[in-house]
């Protein structure tokens, strides 16, 4: 969620300096969160790695005997994890440029007002070079957690969400001696905020000694072109399947925008809501990956059962409430947006459905996260772009403009923004479905598996 953050808090600050600089903010980030999605997704990849020697570290220190020699070996495995993984992530680094960069002169293309595009040409530029400290914080912490930590990457991105606030305040609107911006001023706060991000982990991890073994450990030879090629093989999977959900629902406003201003502006307040609780999901699913990819480490089956199984109870309970909240409060929640007439009654329907669709959203990423955790992403990725892109997209468009044809009447054909949402609960059912039966069949194929070494299943 603070993450997340980063763009709203740009939006909100700049919507009161001006609509342009707001429009340019809006264009810009929907270029960069594509491209950003796809990297962060993919940087995931080494926590599952790093969980699974961390379990087996720890289990090695609740044996008897002597065991020296063992943890120092798995200790020098996550220091290669730790440098591998820098050199993966400069090289996301790179690839992200290289998408994002060429859009700059081509930003006039997209069919944006003169206006928008001059703001928003200096505010992408500077939100494009921020994309390299930001993956190199995500990097940092995807590593520590999968040592078991997720207290330090909170307090981080708190702190740095509120720098960027405060320096939004100084460069947007022209204080401490500072000429107004606008839209570059949010930029320039973002940039300055998101560096600060990784050298303040980088500082954190140096400050405590069992952290910092890992980085004095370090040597030139633990680089390693097939450690940087595992991560890439575990990493583009599931950055492809993050892709592939951000897409649909940008793709989504697109397609909703076709209809109408009032279907949109329904179709954006539902989608907020339902944001909400998703990153309810996304946190308990980060909690999970660590907890599945220890126990593995230890191997001990029962215990990564145990850990899936409360991950799915606690993502249900969330998401229970969180339905509850926007099925009752339809009609009082849209009021919070807007008090346009027109827009109000479809935005109620519209939370009925996505109350609905928070238990289908919720299972697919604690599956997802189940499976990272045993380091399963090929198949997973290819159930997500089968669902989100084979299904969501076309099923999506039929129910919104063509539904009931070819057996109704063109002339009251389509169910709105409605058909829409009902394509989005019928498409993630089938990974929140499929997630947890690929699990358990992972699990029996593991429960087979005498040597622990061989616990983990790539294929």
């Amino acid at each position: 969620m603070g993450a997340a953050m980063v763009g709203l808090a740009d939006s909100i600050m700049v919507g009161h300096y001006g609509t342009a600089d707001l429009a340019a903010v809006s264009f810009s980030n929907a270029l960069f969160f594509t491209v950003m999605v796809f990297s962060m997704g993919a940087v995931m990849a080494v926590t599952p790695l790093v969980g699974h020697e961390t379990g087996r570290i720890e289990k090695a220190l609740s044996e008897p005997g002597d065991k020296t020699d063992y943890i120092a070996e798995k200790r020098l495995k996550i220091s290669a994890y730790l440098i591998n993984g820098v050199v993966f992530t400069l090289l996301l680094c790179v690839f992200s440029l290289l998408i994002l960069a060429p859009c700059i002169p081509l930003l006039d293309a997209f069919g944006q007002e003169p206006e928008v595009v001059a703001c928003a040409r200096p505010y992408y530029i500077l939100i494009v070079l921020s994309i390299v400290p930001f993956l190199l914080f995500c990097f940092c912490k995807q590593f520590l957690e999968g040592l078991g930590n997720t207290t330090v990457a909170m307090l981080i991105t708190l702190g740095c969400n509120l720098l960027n606030i405060g320096l939004n305040w100084i460069f947007i609107f022209g204080h401490c001696g500072f000429s107004p911006m606008g839209a570059a001023g949010a930029g320039w706060a973002s940039l300055l905020s998101r560096c600060l991000m990784p050298v303040c982990f980088m500082a954190v991890i140096c400050f405590k000694r069992e952290w910092r073994s890992y980085v004095t450990a370090i040597r030139s030879w633990l680089v390693n072109r097939s450690e940087v090629e595992h991560l890439i093989t575990l990493g583009v999977p599931i950055g492809l399947q993050s892709f592939a959900e951000a897409f649909l629902f940008t793709a989504s406003f697109v397609i909703i925008g076709w209809i109408n201003k009032e279907a949109l502006a329904a179709h954006h307040i539902a989608n907020q809501m339902a944001d909400l609780t998703f990153m309810l999901a996304l946190g308990i699913g980060a909690a999970t990956t660590i907890r599945v990819s220890h126990q593995l480490g230890k191997g001990d089956l029962h215990a990564v059962r145990m850990a899936s199984r409360a991950s799915v109870h606690l993502c249900l309970l969330m998401n229970t409430i969180g339905a509850a909240i926007m099925i009752f409060g339809r009609h009082h929640i849209p009021y919070i947006f807007t008090d346009d007439p027109q827009v109000i009654p479809i935005a109620s329907t519209l939370l009925v459905i996505a109350g609905t669709l928070q238990y289908a959203d919720g299972l697919q990423c604690i599956g997802a996260a189940m499976l990272r955790g045993i380091q399963d992403v090929r198949v997973p990725m290819r159930i997500a772009l089968f669902a989100y892109l084979g299904v969501a997209l076309p099923l999506g468009i039929y129910l919104t403009f063509y539904y009931p044809l070819p057996f109704g009447d063109a002339a009251t054909a389509g169910l709105g923004a409605k058909g829409m949402w009902i394509a989005f609960v019928i498409a993630l059912a089938i990974p929140a479905v499929l997630f947890p039966i690929r699990f358990h069949r992972q699990m029996k194929r593991m429960s087979k598996i005498t040597n622990d070494q061989d616990l983990t299943i790539v294929k």
